[in-house]
């Protein structure tokens, strides 16, 4: 947490300062009430001076009214601080989440990013706001009525003195036996969002198979869970009022009768007596928001480091200074000895993967599920980086780019066809933001995408609802193909993207991908029919390559993908489809 406080610190110093300021400004002001109350009645009400009484009243009016323009003004700052500092904070989340390599993201998940971005985030901007409003303010008015409570009598004063240290540590001992619990119920709550966001996206599947009892029953325990921890959590904070009411109505008892006995003796008079326990009652009333204030400080201090280990969390990926490749290289793309693998795993998902890919050229690549196809074209835009070996793109090593200059060399067309809310142009001016709508549509005609415009009232200003639920899956295929084409990228990724499209369509698809002289195109594919007429094909099999060559040489040579191609292309007996 102590981190974050740069945050506040660099960027609202000013807020930060004047929003305490002007709180314990206003404190000193009720601290001046129960004197102002005291004279009212020794004075005003002993001596039966009316025009006293009036005078100490407009006195208290004033009091009450310069105390909320401070007050407000308080408000004022420290909501622009918190605000402020939250909308900074999330900034520099999401930036940094922006950096974090596929590695990172899988270690860390989506659902509890998720819960730091929102939930989290929030809890420690009210912490941020309630702090800078209250934790200087009810300490000043604790001890400033002690202070005050000794200059109208010691011997009664002696009271607060004791009192004040016992809430001090009952305050200190609840704080402390519950920040651990609300840690533990901002992770039950990640789990408990993580279980939603599958069921949710998987809602289909579910109610396919008939598990919705199971599914429904895996809910309930995890909610039962961190309902057993928030119940604990709140059971331990719930002390906080009862004990300190206790403490303080005690104290208070104590007070009354030792003033009455030293007002009986002439020592104190009756307004000091009603100062005192003015005093006492305004301590009683701070701790009580103190007590709240550590419960949400507490919350927000949990909520704070987890934002905190987000920031810390992962690697990220440094690029380096270079924009262009060597103008030398013959290859578009080199894998020199590469071997990958996953945090944490076993095993190399890849090993030893060596080939060349010239420019211009098609290169398909294809293997059993599971075989790597995914994470090796993957290494290509450096979603991951290699654990071993070393890929180039025109002759340069990938970690010798800068990130967004290697990138924007590549379009990639991931697995998943993702479209986003907004307008479809909007959605093709991804890679170029200027792109014209003539580029727009060249690249829809290549990508077989071109009838979806016409049969759309508004062409590229129609609207695309969130992740492109208004368009089916081959549409939504062939529109994020498009979106990569715009801005003529140098090297161009399909993995498995044209899955869900027709055979005529795919092999239009491909007929036009081949037109493309100066984009290396690499075809991801399950379908030997979408690339036995690449230049190149790659054969993975348990993430090494099996063979690597053109169709005709591949099939004389290389088992698996005979056995791929024949269990698609050959009937039983043997005859030809």
């Amino acid at each position: 947490m102590k981190k974050l406080l740069k945050y506040l610190t660099h960027g609202y110093l000013k807020e930060t300062i004047l929003a305490p300021l002007f709180k314990c400004t206003e404190a000193v002001l009720e601290l001046f009430v129960p004197l102002v109350v005291a004279d009212i009645i020794d004075t005003g009400i002993g001596n039966g001076d009316k025009d006293h009484v009036v005078l100490m009243c407009a006195v208290l009016v004033g009091l009450g009214a310069l105390g909320l323009a401070f007050s407000i003004t308080a408000q004022f700052f420290a909501a622009k601080a918190a605000t402020g500092f939250s909308k900074t904070v999330g900034n520099a989340l999401f930036r940094h989440i922006q950096t974090l390599s596929y590695s990172d993201l899988d270690e860390m998940g989506t659902s509890t990013l998720m819960t730091r971005m929102t939930s989290d985030l929030t809890q420690v901007q009210t912490g941020v706001n309630m702090t800078l409003r209250l934790l200087l303010r009810s300490p000043f008015v604790v001890f400033g009525a002690m202070i005050m409570a000794f200059t109208i009598d010691v011997s009664s004063a002696l009271i607060f003195a004791v009192t004040i240290p016992v809430l001090a540590a009952v305050v200190m001992g609840i704080m402390l036996a519950g920040l651990p619990l609300y840690g533990k119920v901002r992770a039950g709550l990640d789990r408990l969002l993580g279980r939603t966001r599958e069921n949710l996206s998987g809602a289909r599947v579910i109610r396919a198979f008939c598990i919705e009892d199971r599914e429904t029953e895996k809910f309930a325990h995890e909610n039962d869970s961190l309902t057993h921890v928030q119940r604990t959590a709140g059971r331990i904070s719930a002390l906080m009022n009862p004990i300190t009411f206790a403490l303080i109505n005690l104290a208070i008892i104590v007070l009354i009768r030792t003033g009455a006995l030293r007002v009986e003796a002439g020592l104190l008079t009756q307004g000091q007596v009603v100062a005192l326990y003015n005093y006492m009652s305004q301590i009683l009333v701070e701790l009580i928001k103190f007590a709240d204030l550590i419960i949400t400080i507490t919350k927000a201090a949990a909520c704070g480091k987890r934002i905190q280990s987000a920031l810390d969390g992962g690697t990220g990926m440094e690029g380096g200074s270079e924009k262009d490749g060597r103008a030398d290289s013959p290859y578009s793309v080199e894998f020199r000895g590469v071997c990958f693998r996953y945090g944490n795993a076993a095993e190399n998902s890849l090993t030893g993967i060596d080939f060349r890919a010239e420019k211009g050229s098609v290169i398909g690549i294809i293997g059993g599920t599971g075989s790597g196809k995914t994470t090796l074209v993957n290494l290509i835009p450096r979603f991951y980086d290699a654990s071993d070996g070393e890929v180039l793109i025109d002759g340069r090593s990938v970690k010798e780019y800068d990130i967004e200059a290697l990138r924007g060399k590549i379009g990639v067309v991931p697995q998943k066809a993702v479209l986003f809310a907004g307008t479809l142009r909007e959605n093709m001016q991804w890679r170029d933001n200027n792109a014209a709508d003539e580029e727009i549509l060249a690249a829809l005609a290549t990508a077989q995408a071109k009838d979806i415009i016409d049969k759309k009232e508004n062409g590229l200003d129609c609207r695309v609802e969130q992740g492109g639920a208004n368009f089916s899956g081959g549409q939504r295929q062939r529109l994020t193909i498009a979106r990569a084409l715009v801005g003529a990228p140098e090297i161009l990724i399909l993995d498995d993207s044209s899955s869900a499209l027709d055979f005529a369509t795919d092999a239009a698809l491909r007929s036009a991908l081949r037109s493309l002289k100066d984009t290396t195109v690499f075809i991801v594919s399950q379908r030997t029919s979408s690339i036995m007429h690449a230049d190149r094909i790659i054969v993975l099999d348990d993430g090494k390559a099996a063979g690597i060559g053109t169709h005709a040489e591949l099939l004389e040579s290389c088992d698996v993908y005979k056995e791929i191609y024949d269990s698609q292309f050959r009937k039983e007996g043997g005859e030809s489809a």
